[in-house]
């Protein structure tokens, strides 16, 4: 069986990582991911990733680069988590959100991350704690 990709989006904006809490499906209400979403036929991870962004959170955002690995979601989906940086608009929860919270690197353990994003989330938060730490040694 061909699986098909779900495109999470890693979107951080001035330091800070953007979470949202799931309002559906009910066995995932009230736990936090990275919004995204399934990439249609034909459609590339950064083309999906854009689409869905735009369509979860009505902002434009550009996908930077994929965090390395695929998380299995259920059968014939994985998960592949992209860093994306916001280009327009304000994100707000439109569909299946109905929280978002921007997190700094010490705040990303401060929500109850589904667990295919863990892994993801970690990563994220190693780079922005290394990039703060290079910020504030000039570099």
């Amino acid at each position: 069986m061909t699986e098909r990709v779900v495109v999470g989006g890693a979107l951080c904006h001035q330091g800070r990582l953007l979470a949202a809490r799931r309002s559906a499906p009910p066995e995932l209400a009230g736990r936090w991911e990275l919004p995204g979403g399934k990439a249609e036929p034909g459609e590339t991870d950064p083309e999906a990733l854009v689409r869905e962004l735009r369509e979860e959170l009505g902002v434009e955002t550009e996908p930077l680069g994929r965090i390395p690995g695929e998380w299995p979601l259920k059968p014939g989906l994985v998960l592949h988590v992209w860093t994306a940086r916001l280009v327009s608009g304000e994100p707000a929860p439109l569909e299946d959100h109905d929280e978002l919270r921007w997190l700094e690197p010490g705040e990303l353990d401060s929500v109850d991350w589904l667990d295919q994003d863990r892994p993801a989330v970690a990563e994220i938060g190693r780079r922005m704690r290394a990039a703060h730490t290079g910020a504030h040694r000039g570099a």
